[in-house]
Formats: structure tokens, C-alpha cells, sequence
């Protein structure tokens, strides 16, 4: 992770792009919560849904 994401620094994302990173980092970090910091190799497909659901949000609301 660069120093200028660590500081805020959206590194030239647009505004849609910014809020899909974040969007896609809650999602990730609420999956990991729900499953003890650990992913499976069978959960992927139901973790790349949820996130795919959390753009899904991003986009509409435009």
C-alpha cells in the first residue's frame, strides 16, 4: 500500500472509483469479520457476489 493511500490520497481515482474502492474494501472487511479474518477457497464465490451487490449499490445511486 503506498504512503498516499495510507494518507487519503485517492492516487487519481475519480469520484465513482473512489467510492467503489470503498465500497468494495467495507464489503471485504465485513466478510472477513464474518468469518474469523479467513477466507475459503469455497467462499469466494458468495464473497465476489456480495461485493459484486455493494458496486451494484455505488453505481445506482449515481
Amino acid at each position: 500500500m503506498s504512503d498516499a493511500y495510507v494518507s487519503g490520497d485517492p492516487d487519481g481515482l475519480s469520484p465513482l472509483l473512489v467510492r467503489i474502492r470503498d465500497a468494495v474494501a467495507r464489503e471485504l472487511h465485513a466478510q472477513l469479520a464474518m468469518r474469523s479474518d479467513r477466507i475459503e477457497l469455497a467462499d469466494v464465490p458468495e464473497i465476489a457476489y456480495q461485493v459484486t451487490r455493494r458496486v451494484d449499490e455505488v453505481i445506482t445511486r449515481r
